[in-house]
């Protein structure tokens, strides 16, 4: 997604400038004692005062929320990015999207939810942060030794071959500000550019560019030779008691052949289709994981180590780690992180607050979450 559109713009903006501090997950609640919800529909409720919330306060915010309905359908959300592009072509699936809903979620318990929670729903580019998680996961099993290391050093399939493309590290992948330079899936690279963009050095640059991060999908995929929703199946998803319905898609002209098998490399984002197609709980469930820091009951899923480094923010975007949206607010001790798509999607973590939520086709996020935010009663 362009990252100087209003919207863009009004979710992006920083209450106070934020710092390198890695998160920590510290909380009043033991290990033994957080709650985390059973697989499936069983996933328990509190009422706002069982959980240190006030609950008018609350049922303010979610009547807010409620009433901040995007009014755009997929293919308007579709559309406004490709008047600005050059190869605007839709190469993968696309879904109708459902009615506004939204899901909070304080201490693992549900606090309040309103509309379809359980719709699948195209999620545009918060499905970067998913993506975020398989590099994640590649990090802490060793299969990238250092976020600081060229890609070509794992990757040799020609796409870093060149002098420029040479210099691109994982972390400029993950922040990005690689300045990838080339064609993937039929898609150059200059489509999310600013206009008369001069290609800058590998690392100096921000520039939000789904064919870029398509270019990083294709390279975790590289080196996990297996697709990467089974992957994310296995290894995220089931562990944390996700639904069977979410599906991940990438384009009809996104196949690679691996190891003699045929697999379809699929999208960080959906202004071309494809992407990640979920419902809002499922969501919920992924950014309580992140919450706790990457750990579900007894399993650590995603180390902390990880967490702590996709969460510091970029020397070239303050306000942006490994494909998350960061945000410190007045008085708080740790960051506060999102992905966030188009068309108002959004799974917000604040582990100042122990709360995450979920919103789908809403606007004015941060007004929304300011007003949950305030019904969390101090020193509960």
């Amino acid at each position: 997604m362009k990252p100087m559109t209003a919207r863009c713009i009004a979710v992006s903006l920083l209450l106070l400038p934020l710092t390198a501090v890695p998160i920590r997950f510290a909380s009043a609640l033991t290990a033994e004692t957080r709650y985390y919800p059973e697989p499936g529909e069983k996933w328990e409720r509190r009422k706002p005062e069982q959980v240190g919330m006030d609950a008018a306060l609350l049922e303010e915010a979610i009547s807010y929320a409620r009433n901040q309905i995007e009014p755009k359908s997929i293919a308007e959300v579709i559309s406004a990015r490709q008047r600005q592009e050059s190869h605007p072509e839709i190469i993968g699936p696309t879904k109708d999207r459902g009615a506004i809903n939204g899901i909070v979620i304080r201490r693992g318990y549900i606090v309040a939810e309103f509309g379809d929670t359980n719709r699948t729903d195209m999620t545009f580019s918060a499905t970067k942060s998913f993506l975020s998680a398989i590099a994640g996961l590649a990090f802490d099993r060793g299969m990238i030794k250092d976020v600081n290391d060229p890609v070509k050093k794992y990757v040799n399939d020609g796409g870093f071959d060149s002098e420029h493309n040479s210099r691109i590290t994982w972390r400029h992948m993950l922040e990005q500000t690689n300045e990838w330079e080339g064609w993937l899936w039929e898609k150059p690279s200059t489509i999310d550019e600013p206009r008369n963009h001069k290609l800058q050095e590998p690392g100096t640059f921000w520039n939000y560019n789904d064919v870029r991060v398509n270019r990083l999908s294709l390279s975790l995929l590289r080196m996990w030779k297996r697709p990467l929703p089974e992957l994310l199946k296995k290894e995220v998803m089931d562990p944390i008691g996700a639904g069977a319905a979410w599906e991940w898609h990438g384009y009809r002209n996104s196949d690679v052949t691996i190891d003699g098998k045929k697999i379809n490399s699929v999208s960080g984002g959906g202004h071309w289709g494809g992407g990640l197609f979920i419902g809002s709980r499922d969501m919920a469930r992924f950014g309580y994981l992140f919450l706790r820091g990457g750990k579900w009951k007894d399993k650590q899923i995603i180390s902390e180590k990880w967490i702590a480094m996709m969460t510091t923010p970029s020397a070239k975007k303050a306000d942006y780690g490994f494909l998350w949206w960061l945000k410190q607010w007045p008085g708080d001790s740790k960051i506060t992180f999102a992905a966030r798509g188009a068309g108002g999607n959004v799974i917000w973590v604040d582990p100042n607050n122990d709360l995450v939520v979920v919103l789908r086709w809403a606007t004015n996020h941060d007004e929304i979450f300011k007003r949950i935010r305030a019904a969390v009663t101090p020193k509960m």
